[in-house]
């Protein structure tokens, strides 16, 4: 295969070749090298890139597979992991000027599993400043002039330019979703506390969350499958089951699948062309789509996310702002300052509504496999001063829920625009059965 071919490959028929030796991972990892060297000039999707490194990896793994080592589900398989996210010995400078020189000590606890899946660990990828709204330099791969969203803007773009089949990246607000519409990629949000986050820049504790951008639903279970566990470091987490991801991307659902249309309370903040094209999907799916109007109740949602995330940022940043506010953003300056005047008692109130909205949304799924709705307001904006709008993702992350955005539509300017799926509490299986029915669906008609 060229090296263009070894660069289309999805990550789950690469595993699979790696696997049986038809395919060398330093064959891979090379053709990938090759491509950010061809396309990263224009995308700036990398904070972090050592080649020599990437390949010894990726040689270790073929010599272990050539002397009859077990091989993990992404053995030799590139990743990109997002600069927030600790990775022994390379750089973790979190997007700002005030960590520049950090080197971390010790994988967070994601990388550790994803090593232990045989992953190659290809390198940090740009985050925003702290992972909050203020752009690093990376450029949407359709159009450099246009954002590539964020924080995960690096992760998404190294993606959809297909320098690595799959790429990590971390949500708090919209930071996986977002960017995964903008760059036309698939992007996977767990539900809330399957990912351990030790060793991951914390913003939030009660609304961080990692997740994942591949080409597929099926190489989103796999990366998002292999990071998934219990770590003592993080007690969002539990010792539980991994859910069986892959397996339910792969197989059909017992039933039709049935979406429920929900324009959510920020519907009218969508370009019309969203809007149009979201309208023309439920009409599509018939009587497989029904409309189902929130209360007016989760029409709060976005004050209390509000209120927690910039409550915890000035907590989290305080070391930040305290050393060197003068350095940072005056969008995250401002957050910060917000934050320090929040009253102990509305945050507490504020993260109770999670547990209430969560009850009501427990009728939908009664009735209904998964929420469909948009990813964003629209494509990716001109501009690389500002990230986009992340309204679309804040009642689901701020719930827990599980969301997937699928590349099936196209904005007026001709760049990616998303279909955002929403699934119940601790149903990912479920949702990403759905989710890989949708994508057959609507590429066959």
């Amino acid at each position: 295969m060229s090296d263009e071919d070894l660069c289309l490959l999805s990550a789950t028929e690469a595993a699979e070749r790696l696997r049986e030796g038809s395919l060398g991972s330093e064959q891979l990892v090379g053709a990938c090298l090759d491509r950010i060297d061809q396309t990263d000039g224009d995308v700036q999707a990398w904070a972090h890139l050592d080649r020599e490194h990437a390949l010894e990896q990726a040689r270790f793994l073929d010599q272990r597979r050539q002397a009859g080592a077990p091989c993990g589900p992404l053995h030799g398989v590139p990743v990109g992991i997002k600069d927030i996210i600790d990775v022994y010995g390379m750089p973790c400078e979190n997007g700002t000027v005030l960590d520049a020189g950090r080197r971390a000590h010790e994988d967070a606890s994601a990388v550790r599993k994803l090593r232990e899946a045989g992953a190659v660990i290809m390198g940090k990828t740009v985050t925003t400043e702290l992972a909050v709204y203020s752009p690093g330099k990376t450029r949407n791969p359709h159009n450099p002039q246009h954002t590539p969203g964020g924080s995960s803007s690096g992760s998404a773009a190294a993606v959809a330019a297909n320098m690595v089949p799959l790429a990590v990246g971390t949500q708090t607000n919209g930071s996986v979703i977002r960017p995964a519409s903008f760059c036309g990629t698939v992007g996977y949000k767990p539900t809330y506390g399957l990912i351990p986050r030790t060793g991951v820049l914390t913003q939030s504790p009660f609304l961080d969350n990692l997740g994942v951008f591949a080409r597929s639903v099926g190489d989103a279970a796999l990366l998002a499958e292999a990071m998934m566990g219990s770590d003592p470091h993080d007690l969002a987490t539990s010792p539980s089951a991994r859910p069986a991801l892959s397996k339910a991307a792969a197989s059909e659902p017992p039933l039709t699948p049935v979406f429920a249309f929900v324009k959510s309370p920020v519907w009218d903040q969508a370009d019309d062309t969203t809007q149009e094209a979201f309208n023309e999907l439920a009409d599509f799916l018939d009587d497989g789509c029904d409309e189902f109007p929130l209360p007016n109740i989760f029409d709060k949602a976005t004050d209390w996310h509000r209120t927690v995330m910039y409550a915890d940022i000035a907590k989290n940043f305080a070391s930040y702002f305290e050393r060197g506010g003068d350095r940072l953003s005056a969008t995250l300056r401002g957050m910060i300052e917000e934050g320090q005047k929040t009253l102990a008692v509305d945050y507490a109130r504020a993260q109770e509504w999670r547990e209430v909205l969560n009850s009501g949304l427990d009728e939908i799924f009664d009735r209904f496999d998964a929420v469909i709705t948009p990813a964003t307001l629209g494509e990716a904006p001109a501009g690389l001063d500002a990230t986009g709008n992340p309204a679309f993702c804040t009642l689901w992350t701020f719930c827990g829920m599980p969301a997937i955005t699928l590349p099936l539509m196209t904005g007026p300017n001709g760049l990616p625009l998303g279909v955002q799926l929403v699934g119940p509490r601790g149903d990912d299986e479920r949702l990403l059965r759905a989710a890989q029915w949708l994508m057959n669906k609507v590429e066959k008609a």
